[in-house]
């Protein structure tokens, strides 16, 4: 007997409010957990956080598909009067663009990708564009009226914690001193300098950050406060943050995501698109933790730059993968990654292996040294949309995968991912300080990696990209593993001469065996670029460096890695 399209709705909103619950009692720990250094349990917390959409959605589907309404949730001619019931009870919510995105997981987890359309489910929103601001104050503001140290002192009295500050008139006259250096002195003096911050902390890994802007005269510039704590110590402001591109990286998709409380998200969202306008929103959400959100807001916005473009799928830049194939839209910042059927010999692994590869790195702190992805199924392109030596390639390589539907193309299982220049390209036109920046970025971000448990496996310069920004990430995730599952050995002396000059190894190596002081050789073709880099970095050709990494990770340490420039001494 068929249930009513009202009862299953808000079956539905059940599912997506204890979502919802599980997300806020997780985001509102933070702060206690940073008050008291609980470094490890930020990691766990955030992890779990991640898992916990996937858990309810297969939770809900399971219950309705197991309920007295499971036959009728299972015919897809009844979802769209489902959905016009949903889309009712969902209309005076704050989280309305959310719970449209949950319904559509619901959906999707019920059903087949070929069963998808805009009667069935949100492919396009129903949330109004603009709508009358909540009653939710989401900012606040302090006016300077003439003094920039009643300015600072202000907001760090405001956001104060159970923990107290270590030195707060030092903090002070810090943020004074680089108001000083970076605001224009007609701002310096203008009486009504304000700064407006948003009331919640953002949290992530073992910093805080205060985040607002500074208005002046209709003029603005972003204002971020970075805040540690040191063990042992109070709470202190690491620096002043006022450049937008500074900001932006602190956003970066190669960040883990904040844990910031966001009564309406989509105000925040508009809040930190007018201070960085350069982000697309679909990044904006996924960097406050509704990734699920940021993917309905990616995938929107490539449906309308097909609409409104004649851009063809080609092959990426770049050396082709031995496990992966990559195209991209050339007016369209992504790279799509499939795995192909057959992979090279010298790669010893499987699908289903590359696939845990993949959502190990969704689920760790990425440090700002790994690209965020996005997993989708079953994709949908007319074939028009193929460059033909691209459909040709694709065809050819992964079979499974990619699928001639007449005049559309199945790619039935992708990782989308931002498009960089792949860093061996970079260094074959850039100046010699581009390259000394890049080289120096580059070790710095396989340290860092290192520094969160990460080891890349394959290191070679065609597997980081560089961003707009110019830093280095990795992108290249198939024989990525724990750093301190790796046994990092030296080469043993040989005994005799023919033992050197034998093709094979004299040696036995296991599979997990790395041999830091063959890196030179490994990763430098170009000898002015392995001696450059050896200056920069040259412990990391060293077996004992890495050794001594893992000893601190097993020891339960978590190492600082800073998403920003800092002006201040080390703590």
């Amino acid at each position: 007997m068929p249930h009513s399209p009202q009862l299953i709705a808000q079956q539905i909103l059940v599912g997506f409010d204890r979502y919802r619950d599980r997300f806020r009692e997780l985001t509102a720990g933070a702060r206690e957990r940073f008050e008291q250094a609980r470094w490890n349990d930020i990691q766990e917390a955030s992890t779990q956080r991640i898992n916990a959409y996937e858990e309810q959605v297969q939770r809900t589907a399971t219950e309705l598909a197991a309920s007295d309404v499971g036959p009728t949730v299972t015919d897809v001619n009844a979802w769209p009067a489902i959905r016009q019931a949903y889309i009712e009870a969902i209309d005076s919510r704050y989280d309305d663009e959310l719970a449209e995105t949950w319904f559509n997981s619901i959906f999707t987890s019920l059903h087949q990708h070929d069963q998808i359309s805009d009667e069935t489910m949100f492919v396009h929103s129903t949330r109004p564009a603009t709508r009358p601001p909540s009653r939710n104050a989401l900012t606040r503001g302090f006016i300077s009226d003439g003094s920039l140290e009643i300015l600072a002192r202000q907001v760090l009295q405001e956001f104060s914690f159970e923990t107290p500050w270590e030195d707060l008139e030092r903090d002070v006259q810090m943020i004074v001193a680089e108001l000083q250096q970076g605001l224009p002195d007609w701002a310096q003096m203008d009486r009504g300098l304000t700064i407006e911050l948003v009331q919640s902390v953002f949290y992530r890994n073992k910093g805080a950050y205060l985040v607002g802007r500074l208005i002046s005269q209709q003029e603005q510039w972003p204002f971020v406060l970075p805040l540690l704590h040191p063990e042992g110590k109070g709470i202190c402001v690491d620096t002043l943050i006022t450049d937008e591109s500074e900001v932006s990286i602190i956003f970066s998709f190669t960040r883990s995501y904040f844990m910031v409380e966001a009564a309406v998200p989509s105000e925040m969202v508009a809040f930190l698109k007018r201070l960085l306008p350069g982000k697309h929103i679909a990044e904006l959400y996924t960097a406050i933790g509704f990734y699920k959100q940021g993917k309905s807001e990616f995938y929107r916005a490539l449906i309308a730059h097909l609409a409104n473009s004649e851009d063809r799928f080609i092959m990426a830049p770049g050396v082709r993968g031995m496990v992966m194939s990559v195209f991209t839209l050339p007016g369209f910042n992504t790279v799509f990654k499939i795995i192909k059927d057959k992979f090279a010999p010298s790669k010893n692994i499987d699908r289903a292996t590359v696939i845990e590869k993949y959502r190990l790195v969704k689920r760790h702190d990425r440090v700002g040294r790994m690209a965020d992805t996005q997993e989708f199924a079953d994709f949908r392109f007319p074939r028009d949309r193929f460059d033909p030596e691209c459909l040709r390639e694709l065809l050819e390589v992964a079979p499974s995968t990619v699928v001639e539907e007449e005049d559309v193309i199945l790619i039935r299982h992708c990782w989308t991912e931002r498009r960089m220049t792949p860093l061996n390209i970079y260094l074959e036109t850039a100046s010699e300080t581009q390259t000394e920046e890049a080289l120096f970025d580059y070790g710095k971000s396989i340290k860092e990696l290192a520094a969160a448990n990460i080891f890349p496996g394959d290191m070679l310069l065609k597997n980081f990209g560089v961003t707009r920004h110019g830093r280095v990430v990795f992108y290249d995730y198939d024989e990525i593993s724990y750093l301190t599952e790796v046994n990092f050995r030296v080469i043993p002396e040989a005994l005799y001469p023919e033992q050197e000059m034998s093709s094979e190894p004299w040696y036995s190596v296991a599979p997990n065996d790395v041999f830091p002081e063959e890196f030179p050789v490994f990763l430098f073709a170009d000898i002015k670029h392995r001696k450059l880099f050896f200056k920069m970095h040259g412990e990391i050709f060293d077996a004992s460096y890495w050794k001594g990494l893992q000893q601190q990770i097993e020891a339960g340490q978590v190492i600082d890695v800073y998403p920003y420039r800092r002006t201040q001494p080390a703590l």
